[in-house]
């Protein structure tokens, strides 16, 4: 099978590392025009040298933080004259720790950083998709939304309010044409993952790879994902193979939820 996005402009969130740069970087080798949307220049501009060309025009960056809605909008608002075709959601996750004792300003800024920045997103980008009869969009975002995760609970709550939204969409925008997804990273060598391991060192007072293996051990697998593997999935479902596909939350966790 072979994927080709040749036409195709795509806007990657979160996109300076991790899961998000990696995306940007399997969408760009199929062709895609790539936009990378973070809040780290120096970084943006770093993954931006080393995406490859494509025939679809030269890759851009756009440096906005998720995390202030009024002024995401603004900064989408010269891009929302350019057609974007898939828009991919990705924002990094928030702190560890249990449900019962966050702040209730900690849920109010991740619901401000996840939900509310994409919804941002979509309102500046889905008229353009509904007006050409076509679009793709993919929510990153966990496995928590099919079984919560132990000492995350901020981010079992927000992902799961995600999910619901991105099915939603679903329904309301497939008579456009225009696709949406979940994808399910299970645990993948990223930063963030690197930061659960030190919390949870620190807290247990096990060494940082005892730790990493035991995580290893949940995963039938034997192994955390690489962020290239979370971006195969995406391609996947933006590109041709993938247009009947509508509405899913797919894990990519080497078979560690435990449910269907």
């Amino acid at each position: 099978m072979r994927i080709e996005l040749n036409n195709a402009h795509a806007l990657v969130c979160g996109a300076s590392q991790g899961i998000g740069r990696a995306i940007a970087h399997e969408l760009a080798l199929l062709g895609c025009r790539i936009t990378l949307l973070g809040r780290n220049e120096p970084s943006l501009r770093a993954v931006l040298d080393t995406l490859p060309p494509s025939p679809a025009g030269e890759h851009a960056y756009l440096v906005a933080d998720m995390a202030q809605t009024a002024a995401l909008a603004d900064a989408l608002t010269a891009l929302a004259r350019t057609p974007v075709d898939i828009l991919i959601n990705n924002t990094g996750g928030p702190a560890p720790g249990p449900a019962h004792e966050a702040a209730t300003e900690d849920f109010e800024a991740a619901f401000r950083l996840h939900l509310l920045s994409y919804q941002t997103l979509v309102r500046a980008l889905v008229p353009g998709m509904k007006a050409r009869g076509h679009g793709r969009i993919v929510n990153v975002i966990s496995t928590s939304v099919k079984q919560p995760l132990p000492n995350l609970g901020v981010s079992n709550t927000i992902r799961g309010a995600v999910a619901n939204w991105g099915k939603t969409l679903a329904n309301e925008l497939g008579p456009f044409g225009i696709t949406v997804n979940n994808v399910l990273p299970g645990a993948t060598e990223t930063e963030r993952l690197a930061a659960i391991i030190r919390n949870k060192a620190a807290k247990t007072g096990m060494a940082e790879e005892a730790v990493a293996q035991e995580m290893k051990q949940e995963v039938p697998l034997r192994r955390f994902a690489r962020p290239e593997e979370i971006a195969a999935a995406v391609a996947f479902l933006v590109g041709p193979s993938g247009a009947y596909i509508n509405g899913i939350n797919l894990p990519v966790d080497g078979g560690r939820t435990a449910c269907l």
